[in-house]
């Protein structure tokens, strides 16, 4: 089946919002052999389906526009990556739905499957009630004015699909549909995707309700039993012994903020520690994106629910989207009605951000959110242990969770979860195609691992490792040498620094001629140590307005520090960080620099991310980077001898097939001043060679060869060349 992988945007079009729509250019829609009006399955760190249109001309080819009700269903933010691919839609026999109090006790049923008509929905998925027009002849006039006379907005009631018969699968609603209101099968507890693998909803496509949620239980909740214990204190405290604290002369008001990465399950925390208790859910994001008005009514409504009878828990989700640093008009009366919530005696408040940085800092006063938990990101034996809960209903084959969990660093448990969706859909094809009992296997988790990118790397270039390890370098033994101790010994030995009372290396440069395998290594020193690799080219973070490029370099360092361990690559590093006070660049490299410094060695630690830089012109960086606790170790990859230019042609021509009258060992000889690079262009000129005397030919001959090497000539410069084994003899001397 055809698919796409393209950036989504939101679509901004008034008459598209949150109608369940979406628009691709015609040429895409035509690749993926698709008409208007057809079902589209969207995959993001969730998979959704919808319905696909034509996107206007304007539209770039490679741009999926979706409203931000279908963005927050495929589980991903404006401007992430998904995956697009025609789907089979089923007609709905019967569908569930969940909504507020207010729609589910005054939307009859008959009303409620007129305004969701041909709606493709899946379980789990968030719908408005705005009726979706059918084309000529079928008005949505009719449903509009039904759902008008219960004084229900079509826009911002949003509807949460419990259940589908058929279950599997995506299903639109028909004329001849049962739609009606209750819980069906809960969503976090359905395991719906193949072998019961729970696909849990996105924590931003909760409407306010205070029907109780779904929640995973305390003791299911791996890695973060620390938090867990406190905040449970904490609600015990403030709502069942409040007198306890009033005879201690302490306010009994509670209002605490959750932070952590994007996935990492704030959220999941705070249903799970609430327990029995009455809930109130606002939702930050699908809130915030309303108009001032309606926003602070929400607000309203939500806090005069929780503060009404016994009381209870209000649980705010990205609370950064509601109340963003940059304060709007309404933001005040917001955080008057939140202090209201937390000054009451049987409410406490919870929120949650993934963005401490971007909220409004007034929602720090001590008579708002007074405290703080903050999730990390899991580590290698937590991740193993998500996997197992994540798995514990499926049925598998000899499963080593443990070298899955080495293999994922900066996963969370979204991308665990997605992780497994994908691993049990391979699963499936394969029981489908052999007529097979379907088995989860360590391969289908390791093909899973090709497909899935975690959500901390969502943001950044990648380089390619696949399975790349040092001992595929040939030769460079002091520098593979050098390279593990700096890098693969803090990451795997941390005991031994600690128990020796140093601090391990923050930082490596790489320095050497060009094509001399700088990039190489570093692809082969992350495939052995597992590392998760952002790469990023000098002049990339480099941007003339003022604070922008110290934005990029503070936002490259938590994205590695969210995903590690893991390992920075700063390509021609020189161009990032030159000599200070030389630049006429009215000083933005000076304060790249000066941030550069700050990341390295700042009041905030770098643990478990090493920086690794390259560059063939070490002189020109500025001589703070380099000194001792910041990129202290420079290591010279030089240019390959002949034993390691052997090594390298003989990699090269793995793939290749060789006439035996070739001899790889004579030819290594033959090409001083080759780098690596070169090495690799006379191979693949070889091949063609081969193509000219002979389209059809079955293997490159000893000629072809002698008549690429007069075509391929060395790109080293020796006087370059000398002029950095020279710097390198001076480091040498010095140390």
């Amino acid at each position: 089946m055809p698919e796409l992988v393209l950036t989504a945007r939101l679509n901004i079009s008034a008459a598209d919002a949150r109608s369940g729509l979406v628009r691709l250019h015609p040429e895409a829609m035509t690749a993926l052999g698709l008409r208007e009006w057809d079902g589209i399955a969207v995959i993001g760190s969730r998979r959704t389906a919808a319905v696909v249109a034509v996107a206007p001309r304007s539209t770039p080819r490679g741009i999926v526009l979706l409203d931000d009700v279908t963005l927050s269903n495929a589980g991903v933010r404006d401007s992430a990556s998904v995956t697009v691919a025609p789907v089979t839609v089923y007609g709905a026999k019967q569908l569930s739905v969940t909504g507020s109090p207010l729609a589910t006790s005054t939307i009859p049923e008959s009303t409620l499957r007129q305004a969701l008509l041909g709606k493709v929905v899946t379980v789990g998925d968030v719908v408005s009630l705005r009726p979706r027009d059918l084309g000529p002849g079928s008005g949505t006039s009719a449903a509009r004015e039904a759902l008008s006379h219960f004084g229900i907005a079509t826009t911002s009631e949003l509807l949460t699909v419990t259940a589908t018969d058929p279950a599997s699968g995506p299903v639109s609603v028909q004329p001849n549909s049962a739609v009606v209101w209750g819980p069906g099968i809960a969503v976090l507890e359905t395991p719906h995707d193949t072998f019961g693998v729970a696909a849990p909803a996105p924590e931003a496509a909760r409407p306010p309700s205070a029907a109780p949620v779904a929640a995973v239980a305390v003791a299911d909740l791996a890695g973060v039993q620390t938090q867990a214990a406190k905040l449970t204190e904490w609600l015990n405290l403030a709502l069942d012994e409040p007198a306890l604290l009033k005879t201690l002369g302490a306010s009994s008001h509670l209002g605490v903020l959750i932070t952590g990465p994007v996935g990492v399950g704030k959220a999941t925390l705070a249903r799970a520690v609430v327990g029995t208790r009455r809930v109130v859910e606002l939702d930050g994001p699908l809130v915030g994106a309303t108009e001032d008005g309606n926003r602070l009514r929400q607000v309203s409504a939500a806090v005069d629910e929780i503060c009404s009878g016994a009381g209870g828990v209000l649980i705010i989700t990205d609370i950064d989207m509601l109340l963003p640093a940059e304060a709007g008009p309404v933001s005040t009366m917001i955080l008057a009605q939140l202090r209201g919530a937390v000054a009451t005696a049987t409410v406490a408040v919870l929120a949650t951000t993934s963005n401490a940085v971007a909220i409004d800092t007034r929602l720090r006063a001590p008579d708002l959110f007074d405290r703080e938990v903050s999730l990390p990101l899991p580590k290698a034996g937590v991740r193993a242990a998500l996997l197992e809960q994540l798995l514990r209903t499926a049925p598998t084959a000899d499963l080593k969770l443990d070298e899955i969990a080495s293999r994922t660093p900066g996963f969370v448990v979204t991308d665990l979860a997605a992780l497994v969706r994908e691993a049990a859909l391979q699963a499936a094809l394969r029981a489908s195609r052999d007529r097979s009992t379907p088995q989860l296997r360590q391969d289908d988790l390791l093909g899973a691992l090709r497909v899935i990118r975690p959500l901390s790397r969502s943001g950044s270039e990648e380089l390619a490792i696949g399975s790349l390890s040092l001992d595929d370098v040939g030769d460079m033994v002091e520098t593979k040498q050098a390279l593990t101790e700096a890098v693969l010994w803090p990451l795997r030995h941390p005991d031994s620094f600690a128990r020796l009372g140093i601090e391990p290396p923050r930082g490596v440069l790489l320095y050497g001629p060009p094509g001399c395998g700088k990039t190489f290594l570093v692809r082969a020193l992350a495939g052995t140590g597992q590392l998760s690799v952002h790469a990023v080219k000098g002049a990339e973070l480099m941007d003339k307005w003022v604070g922008s490029s110290e934005r990029a370099v503070r936002e490259l360092f938590q994205r590695a520090r969210d995903s590690a361990p893991s390992l920075i690559f700063l390509d021609e590093v020189d161009a990032l960080a030159p000599r200070r006070g030389q630049s006429s660049d009215s000083g933005v490299a000076d304060r790249v620099v000066a941030a550069l410094l700050t990341e390295l060695d700042g009041v905030e630690p770098l643990r478990d991310v090493v920086v690794v830089g390259a560059t063939n012109r070490p002189e020109l960086i500025d001589p703070a980077l380099t000194r001792p606790g910041r990129m202290e170790r420079l290591v010279f990859v030089p240019p390959p001898d002949g034993a390691a230019r052997a090594e390298i042609l003989r990699t090269a021509a793995k793939s290749v097939p060789l006439a035996k009258d070739v001899d790889l060992r004579a030819l290594a000889e033959a090409l001083d001043g080759y780098s690596a690079a070169d090495c690799s262009a006379l191979l693949r000129e070889a091949a063609l060679a081969a193509m000219r005397r002979d389209v059809d030919a079955a293997d490159v001959t000893a000629a072809d060869v002698a008549a690429a090497q007069a075509a391929v000539r060395p790109s080293l410069d020796p006087v370059q060349v000398e002029s950095l084994r020279l710097f390198a003899a001076q480091r040498a001397a010095s140390d």
